[in-house]
C-alpha cells in the first residue's frame, strides 16, 4: 500500500504552510474575542446558556487518514480511506489555496497543568460562514490560556466550507499538523488536538488513554478511609463521562468523596500517575437523567454550559433526553461546575489537580473497563493483572442500534477501546503491559483491576432478509442495568463489601453487592438456554482471538499473546463442566476440583518471575 502514500507532497506542503499562517487574511484572537460572533448565532435556552445546531453530528471517522511514513500509518484501509490517501497531494494543495483566501481566525490555547507535558494547540478556523466562530468558541473553553509551561506545538486547520464531496480528515502527525475539512462538528478539533497529543506523549515515554480519572476517598470495612486513584476506560458513549463525573452515593459529610479530575484523555506515566489534557471543560453527551447523574445535570443547567444537537423548544427548555433530532447531542461543561448537594449545601466534587498523582501517594489504584454488552455478560467482573492487560487489549464492547442500527449486536474491539491511536496498536498494548507490571511488582495488593458492563442482560435480535435487504431487529430487548445499581458496584469494589466467584468467561463475576445478593434476575440461564450461553460464549472467544491475531501483525508481544491464547480455554468442550481454579485463576480439571494451594502474594500468584521486562521486538504470528 506504500505506493498511495506520497511523504514528499507532505514535507512540501508543510513548508509551503507555515509562511501563509501569519497572512494578513489570519487574525489572532483571544477567546473573549470569540464570545460576540459566537453567540450572535446561538440559541440562548432559560438557563442562560446558548446551544447551536451543526449540519454534521459526529466525527467522521470513516473518512479520516493518517498521512507520512509507515510507523503512523492505519493498519486497514477501506477502499475509501485509500481514495483519500491517493488523492491527498490534490487536497493538500487545495488547503494552501484556503489558507491563502479564505478569512480564519487563530486561536492558540494549552493543554494540561504540570512541570513538563502541555501541548500548546493552535487552532486555525475558517469564518467564512459566521456560524463557525462557535466551533471555535466550544473548543477554547476546553483548555486553557497559554503560559510558559514546557510542551510541544500543534496545529489544526478546520475548513467547515470545504464541498461535502471533498469531506475529510487529514492527519500528519509528525509534522503536528490536523486538518479537517467539509464538516462543522467541534469533536474535530477536540480529538484532533488530544490524537496528536497521545501519540506525542507515546512517542516520549509515557502512554495516552482514552479514560478518564478521579480520586475516590472513601470508608473500608475496617472503618479507615483510604484514597483510591481510578482510571475509567470506555468507548465513546458508553458512559466514560458519567462514571468518571459521578458521585457514587458516597458519605459526604463522614469525610468520603469524589474528585473528579478528567473524563477523556491522559498521559499514563511509569509510577501509576496520570497527566491531565483538558483543564477546563469536558465535551460530554447530554443524555443526562437528573436522578442518576446530580453532578453532570448540575453542570449542563448552568450558564457557562454551551450545547451542540441538544433539543431546544421554542421557549428556551432544554430537553437533555429528547434525541429525536440527534442521537449525539453534546455539551461543553466547565469541570468547576460538578456539584452535588449534601444535607443543604452545594459540594464541588472537581478536583483541585487534573493530574492524577503517583501510585505512592494513594491507598490503591484502580484501572476500571467499561463494555456495554447486551447479552451474557455480568456487570462487574474483578480481573487478575493478566486479564486487566488483555481487557485493555481486547478494548470490548458492541454497536448499538443509536450508533449504527445495521451493525447493532455485533462486538467491536478497539485496543485500550481508544479508536485514535497512530501507529502500532502493539506497541500501546505492550507498554501498559509493562507499566502494569512493574507497578504490581512494585506495588503488591495496591493495583486493581475491573470490567464493568453498562450493557444489560437478556436481548435477543434477529437478522431477517426482505427484498434482498438485511434487517436486524430486537425481539427482546436487553434488561439494563440501572444506574443506581452500578454506582453501589463501584462504591462496593472500593469499600471492599462485594462478593465475587467464578463465572463464565474465567473471570470473577460479581454475586453481591454490598452484601447483598445482585439477584436472579440478572442470571443469564433466566434468559438464554444452555446451548444459547455456549454460543454467545464462543463467538465472544472466538471474536477475541481472531482480533488478538490482528494486533499481532503490529508487533504484540509474545507473552501477552500466550496470556489471550491461554484465556480460550475456557470454551466448553463437548458440553463438559469449565472449572476454573479460583486461587490462580487459571484452568482446572473440567471433572475434578483442584485442591486449594497456599496463599501466595499477588505478584507470585498474578505474574510469573521474569529476570527483566520482555523486549519490545517484533513478534508475528505462528
Amino acid at each position: 500500500m506504500a505506493d498511495i502514500y506520497d511523504v514528499e507532497a507532505y514535507r512540501r506542503f508543510v513548508e509551503n504552510l507555515y509562511p501563509l499562517l501569519k497572512g494578513k487574511n489570519i487574525r489572532s484572537v483571544s477567546l473573549n474575542d470569540l464570545r460576540g460572533p459566537a453567540l450572535e448565532t446561538g440559541r440562548r435556552t432559560r438557563f442562560g446558556s446558548y446551544g447551536w445546531r451543526s449540519a454534521i453530528s459526529s466525527r467522521i471517522a470513516p473518512k479520516t487518514v493518517y498521512l507520512g511514513s509507515e510507523d503512523v500509518r492505519l493498519p486497514h484501509l477501506t477502499d475509501l480511506q485509500k481514495s483519500i490517501i491517493a488523492r491527498a497531494p490534490e487536497e493538500l494543495h487545495n488547503v494552501l489555496h484556503f489558507m491563502r483566501t479564505l478569512p480564519f481566525v487563530h486561536l492558540k490555547r494549552q493543554m494540561g497543568h504540570n512541570s513538563e507535558y502541555n501541548p500548546l494547540c493552535n487552532l486555525y478556523m475558517s469564518v467564512a460562514d459566521p456560524k463557525n466562530y462557535r466551533i471555535a468558541y466550544m473548543w477554547g473553553n476546553t483548555l486553557r490560556e497559554p503560559s510558559k509551561d514546557p510542551g510541544p506545538e500543534f496545529i489544526m486547520i478546520h475548513i467547515p466550507e470545504e464541498h461535502s464531496l471533498r469531506q475529510q480528515v487529514l492527519v500528519l502527525p509528525e509534522h503536528n499538523i490536523n486538518i479537517a475539512l467539509g464538516t462543522d462538528y467541534m469533536g474535530e478539533d477536540k480529538k484532533g488536538f488530544l490524537r496528536q497529543a497521545m501519540w506525542y506523549a507515546d512517542e516520549r515515554g509515557m502512554l495516552g488513554l482514552h479514560a478518564g480519572t478521579k480520586i475516590v476517598t472513601i470508608r473500608g470495612v475496617d472503618g479507615k478511609l483510604r484514597r483510591y486513584g481510578v482510571l475509567m476506560f470506555g468507548l465513546t458513549a458508553t458512559g466514560k463521562s458519567t462514571w468518571s463525573c459521578h458521585p457514587l452515593g458516597l458519605n459526604y459529610k463522614e469525610g468520603e468523596g469524589t474528585e473528579v479530575i478528567q473524563d477523556d484523555i491522559v498521559f499514563l506515566r511509569s509510577d501509576g500517575s496520570a497527566l491531565g489534557s483538558e483543564p477546563k471543560g469536558f465535551f460530554v453527551k447530554t443524555d443526562v437523567d437528573k436522578r442518576y447523574q446530580e453532578a453532570l445535570y448540575n453542570a449542563l443547567i448552568d450558564k457557562t454550559a454551551l450545547f451542540e444537537n441538544v433539543m431546544i423548544d421554542a421557549e428556551g427548555n432544554v430537553d437533555f433526553l429528547d434525541e429525536t433530532l440527534c442521537a449525539n447531542g453534546r455539551a461543553v461543561i466547565q469541570r468547576d461546575k460538578l456539584w452535588i448537594k449534601v444535607g443543604r449545601k452545594r459540594r464541588s466534587i472537581s478536583a483541585k489537580t487534573v493530574n492524577l498523582p503517583p501510585l505512592d501517594e494513594l491507598d490503591g489504584l484502580v484501572f476500571a473497563f467499561i463494555t456495554r454488552r447486551n447479552t451474557i455478560m455480568s456487570f462487574a467482573q474483578r480481573l487478575t493483572p493478566e486479564q486487566g492487560v488483555l481487557a485493555y487489549l481486547w478494548g470490548e464492547s458492541t454497536h448499538s442500534f443509536a450508533s449504527q442500527p445495521h451493525r447493532a449486536g455485533e462486538s467491536v474491539r478497539i485496543v485500550g477501546t481508544d479508536p485514535f491511536i497512530i501507529g502500532s496498536r502493539g506497541r500501546k498494548v505492550n507498554r501498559f503491559y509493562r507499566i502494569v507490571k512493574e507497578l504490581v511488582e512494585r506495588y503488591p495488593g495496591k493495583v486493581h483491576f475491573y470490567q464493568y458492563n453498562t450493557g444489560g442482560i437478556g436481548e435477543i435480535i434477529e437478522e431477517t432478509e426482505e427484498g434482498g435487504v438485511k434487517k436486524k431487529n430486537v425481539v427482546r430487548k436487553a434488561k439494563r442495568v440501572p444506574i443506581d445499581l452500578m454506582a453501589a458496584i463501584q462504591r462496593g469494589d472500593l469499600r471492599g463489601t462485594n462478593s465475587y466467584e467464578m463465572g463464565l468467561f474465567g473471570t470473577e463475576e460479581i454475586i453481591k453487592v454490598e452484601g447483598k445478593a445482585i439477584g436472579k434476575e440478572y442470571d443469564p440461564h433466566n434468559f438464554y438456554s444452555q446451548e444459547e450461553i455456549e454460543r454467545y460464549l464462543r463467538d465472544i472467544i472466538e471474536g477475541r482471538m481472531k482480533f488478538t491475531e490482528d494486533v499481532a501483525d503490529e508487533g504484540l508481544d509474545k507473552e501477552i499473546v500466550e496470556m489471550a491464547e491461554k484465556s480460550s480455554e475456557i470454551l466448553p468442550r463437548s458440553r463438559e463442566k469449565v472449572f476454573v481454579s479460583r486461587g490462580e485463576g487459571k484452568q482446572g480439571s473440567p471433572e475434578v476440583e483442584k485442591p486449594q494451594e497456599q496463599e501466595r502474594s499477588p505478584v507470585e500468584r498474578f505474574w510469573q518471575p521474569l529476570s527483566r521486562l520482555p523486549s519490545p521486538g517484533k513478534w508475528r504470528k505462528r
